[in-house]
């Protein structure tokens, strides 16, 4: 099993370099400086560096600021930070993550930090740039795929339901590699960050790419060679999330109108055909409890 990945080490303790390096930068303050749930007009928030985050993060700052409220985004690519930030208080809530993800690093880092309401759901599939389906894949292709626990099973699924593998019974985010029962082409799995998999795509036959990461490397789910069914996406939801505290406050009240307003609907409409939905009548609480 080949693996290239930089999430599972992060998650086991070898992320300290980069908390450290965002500690000096104001990010993650061990000490607690209490932003969450803090008087005030003003809503720190902590966003993934990309158009389906940034875009409607700007429309609700404009928003809010209509309101009298002050939305202060710092945009990021990291995905471990987020939630550190927030449970340490650095930040009253972040934006990057699905439901499914809050979930496995609240168990590997002992937070509590909670779903507020969802933005946009994050289906993913199978993209290739070498073949134009999954029945053309040869004998021992290589497989891009999320290290993390919280995706690693999603391709597995597709290519179950595809006919590719047999997987013993799991729901898509307790499946990994383990739960392989059988594999008559003797496909190879390369295990990735999920940052990386589109960066990775032209290294291996075909690749798991969540949509909005397929649509930056100019995929769409025409050319997909396996899209996830609606109910397999439930997990993968993304939600704005926070610490406890925060949950039930005027600011989280400001901050769901503004995400959840018509100006935001219509730029998911407008995004690459409509690819992500807005599951607004969702609650994320309770999805959480059925994983």
């Amino acid at each position: 099993m080949q693996r290239r990945n930089f999430l599972k080490y992060a998650l086991a303790g070898a992320g300290a370099v980069s908390v450290s390096a965002l500690t000096g930068c104001g990010l993650v303050n061990p000490g607690g400086a209490s932003a969450a749930g803090g008087g005030g007009k003003t809503i720190k928030i902590i966003v993934t560096e990309s158009a389906p985050y940034q875009e409607p993060t700007k429309i609700a700052q404009k928003l809010l600021e209509a309101k009298g409220w002050k939305l202060e985004p710092t945009y990021v690519t990291d995905i471990i930070q987020p939630n550190l930030a927030v449970a340490n208080g650095e930040f009253d809530a972040n934006f990057f993550q699905h439901n499914a993800y809050l979930r496995q690093f609240n168990q590997d880092k002992g937070l509590e930090n909670v779903g507020l309401f969802y933005v946009y759901s994050a289906p993913g599939g199978i993209w290739s740039d070498k073949y134009k389906s999954l029945d053309a894949l040869p004998d021992g292709a290589k497989i891009g795929i999320p290290v993390d626990p919280a995706n690693n099973g999603r391709a597995l699924f597709m290519l179950r339901d595809a006919g590719l593998l047999k997987l013993s019974d799991a729901t898509v985010i307790h499946t990994s590699q383990k739960n392989i029962t059988a594999n008559p082409k003797k496909l190879q799995f390369v295990e990735v960050d999920q940052q990386s998999l589109a960066k990775t795509l032209p290294d291996v036959d075909a690749g798991f790419l969540v949509a909005r990461m397929a649509a930056d490397a100019k995929h769409t789910k025409a050319d997909a060679l396996a899209f996830e069914k609606d109910a397999d996406q439930i997990p993968f939801r993304i939600v704005v999330a926070a610490r406890k505290d925060f949950a039930g406050s005027e600011k989280a009240a400001a901050l769901k109108a503004a995400y959840q307003s018509p100006e935001v609907k219509a730029w998911y409409a407008s995004y690459q055909n409509g690819i992500l939905p807005t599951p607004w009548d969702q609650d994320p609480s309770a999805d959480v409890a059925k994983l």
